[in-house]
């Protein structure tokens, strides 16, 4: 590398989350602050909820059936 133009690596740079979990990673910030990180975010805790929601399938078997429904009454 180039040390004129590459940017200072950091070895144990700090990252505060709003959750207030510390990570020490390498970066060529000294220091980061983010607003979710893995000790929080729900795909990685478990606690993912899929409320309201349907997938394509299910939305077109739904139709299909509302349909199948209005056919057969005629």
């Amino acid at each position: 590398m180039d040390k004129k133009i590459q940017p200072k690596y950091f070895e144990n740079a700090k990252i505060k989350c709003a959750c207030g979990a510390v990570f020490e990673i390498g970066s060529t910030k000294e220091s980061m602050e983010v607003e979710i990180c893995s000790h929080c975010h729900p795909f990685y805790t478990g606690q993912e909820r899929r409320t309201g929601e349907m997938g394509r399938v299910q939305k077109f078997k739904q139709r299909l059936a509302k349909q199948n429904k209005l056919n057969d009454g005629k």
